[in-house]
């Protein structure tokens, strides 16, 4: 009796169908065992951040335990203020918590205002400034502009610790020691970012900028209606990179300042941790640096995709 075509695929189709969802399966595999390289690393950011908030939580008696917990046994947050701490009454089951370590307006709330004013101005005043300089570079023909470009790309290659004792002599010399000019001011020049601009700006039609101009609008309203616009995902992506920067700067900040009023938080972090090195007031330190890094994170979780936009569509310049 012959047997029908469709008979004789029958088999092969119950393979495939079987073969199939082992085929799926082993690459589902082989992705998890290609990332398994960063998801060690990640484990490397993440462990040293878990136990910087379990440390925060721990009251001090369970910070001197030997050995010590992974999961806090009974938190609270008298790291960051105990209202039964006294100074007349010495317990070592109550301590200082962060916002009462330091005898200065506002506690430590004036060091997170500092951080947040110097980088903000920095971060703002920095971005119009580089979008301004780029736009000149990038859509005018001036005398020497690419020669100007070639040196401040050449800055670039300068360390900035050999700019530090100019930089202070200069402040000095204008009376701006202890001051947030003296914060500000050296911070707005950002070779890397005017460079980032520049290139981004490449891509722009100079049609688009001629037609503006032919229009009858000035060079100020082309940049400021069109031009930072058109440099959005470029500034987020460079924001990110400033704000990181300048909130966790700490050498020139420690140069300038002179009194604890002006200090920023990494340099306040540093003087707490001199003040108070013993291991039961690890947890104030470890509450300090809590309260430094929180900020940082959510800058970076909403400004991702603007990071990630922002470096796609500059590595697409020709």
């Amino acid at each position: 009796m012959a047997v029908a075509p469709m008979d004789r695929l029958a088999p092969a189709r119950r393979r495939a169908r079987h073969e199939q969802p082992r085929a799926g399966g082993r690459a589902r595999r082989n992705r998890h065992l290609l990332r398994l390289p960063f998801y060690l690393l990640s484990l490397t950011m993440v462990v040293p951040f878990y136990w910087l908030v379990i440390t925060v939580l721990k009251p001090p008696t369970e910070l001197s335990r030997i050995p010590p917990s992974f999961v806090p046994e009974s938190p609270s947050f008298v790291n960051f203020h105990d209202p039964e701490w006294s100074a007349e009454r010495v317990n070592p089951g109550h301590l200082q918590g962060v916002f009462q370590r330091f005898q200065v307006e506002f506690g430590f709330w004036r060091f997170l205002f500092n951080s947040v004013l110097v980088t903000t101005a920095i971060t703002v005043g920095a971005l119009l400034i580089c979008s301004l300089a780029a736009y000149v570079i990038a859509k005018h023909r001036i005398r020497g502009r690419r020669v100007i470009f070639l040196m401040i790309i050449a800055s670039m290659m300068v360390p900035w610790q050999t700019t530090l004792i100019p930089n202070y002599v200069i402040m000095r010399n204008l009376g701006w020691l202890d001051t947030y000019t003296a914060y500000i001011v050296p911070g707005l020049a950002k070779a890397f970012v005017l460079f980032f601009l520049v290139q981004f700006l490449q891509s722009v039609p100079n049609e688009l900028i001629q037609a503006a101009r032919v229009d009858g609008a000035g060079e100020w309203r082309i940049w400021w209606q069109i031009v930072l616009p058109l440099l959005r995902p470029a500034l987020a992506a460079m924001s990110i990179f400033i704000v990181l920067a300048e909130w966790n700067n700490f050498l020139w900040p420690l140069v300038i300042v002179q009194s604890d009023e002006m200090a920023n938080l990494p340099v306040a972090l540093a003087r707490l941790n001199s003040y108070f090195g013993a291991p039961d007031h690890q947890g104030a330190i470890m509450a300090g640096g809590f309260i430094a890094s929180v900020p940082t994170i959510v800058f970076f979780l909403i400004f991702q995709k603007y990071f990630t936009r922002g470096i796609a569509l500059s590595g697409l310049k020709g």
